[in-house]
């Protein structure tokens, strides 16, 4: 019901530093000191994303120096061994890369990271060719968005489409992101649908829903209590 949400497109960053397969192990830590980046998509020749080449990649070189080889074989799996005698981002490299596609959603790019524990996802074209990167600072980008564009948003696209003619009784109002609903609407099983649609408007961080329903009337409705009288006994 609600507008498009927002998408990788909107907040990657389009100018990437990427890595060559035949990158040399001296030039990809100097690219990551340069660009102060953790790091680096690796790209095959026709600009496709093969792999991506971290910091925890480069460290075991690190870790070998000061260790007996023997001993090295003994207490690191067989991969961290190899990457301690690789040289190229081939070797280095860790393949296949985890990758989003530019119409991804940033909830799912979000929980992309989560679940890979990366800090960064190379986006890519449905060829596989780089487009961009996209990082957990990117995704919070969205929650920069100003106050009135949110109660625009919640305005014409939740209040008015949910509650028809009832909408001029819902006020919306917007604080830090943080979205209220006050009014009342003439079906209250709308309400959760509301506080629902509400929170997917991009750069929603909460919402705190007091919409209520119509005013009772008991003369109509005898068995419904009448709030304006007294309920003592």
């Amino acid at each position: 019901m609600t507008g498009t949400p927002p998408v990788v497109n909107d907040v990657m960053t389009r100018r990437v530093v990427a890595l060559r397969t035949g990158a040399a192990f001296k030039d990809i830590v100097r690219t990551m000191q340069e660009w102060r980046v953790s790091a680096l998509p690796v790209l095959d020749d026709g600009g496709r994303v093969v792999g991506v080449v971290s910091e925890a990649d480069l460290l075991p070189k690190e870790e070998l120096s000061e260790r007996d080889l023997s001993r090295y074989g003994q207490v690191r799996r067989s991969v961290d061994v190899h990457k301690a005698h690789a040289v190229t981002a081939a070797e280095l490299m860790t393949t296949p890369a985890i990758t989003v596609a530019p119409d991804s959603t940033l909830a799912h790019a979000a929980r992309v990271m989560a679940r890979s524990r990366v800090k960064r996802l190379p986006v890519v074209g449905r060829n596989g060719t780089l487009k961009g990167i996209v990082s957990r600072s990117d995704l919070l980008k969205i929650f920069l968005r100003d106050d009135a564009d949110i109660v625009e948003e919640v305005r014409r696209e939740v209040v008015a489409r949910l509650f028809g003619t009832y909408a001029q009784g819902v006020r919306v109002e917007v604080q830090d992101g943080v979205v209220t609903l006050t009014g009342r609407i003439h079906e209250t099983a709308l309400i959760p649908l509301a506080t629902h649609l509400a929170r997917t408007v991009a750069g929603v961080v909460d919402v705190h829903c007091a919409l209520t329903g119509p005013p009772r009337h008991p003369d109509l409705d005898p068995d419904l209590p009448d709030p304006r009288r007294s309920t003592t006994a």
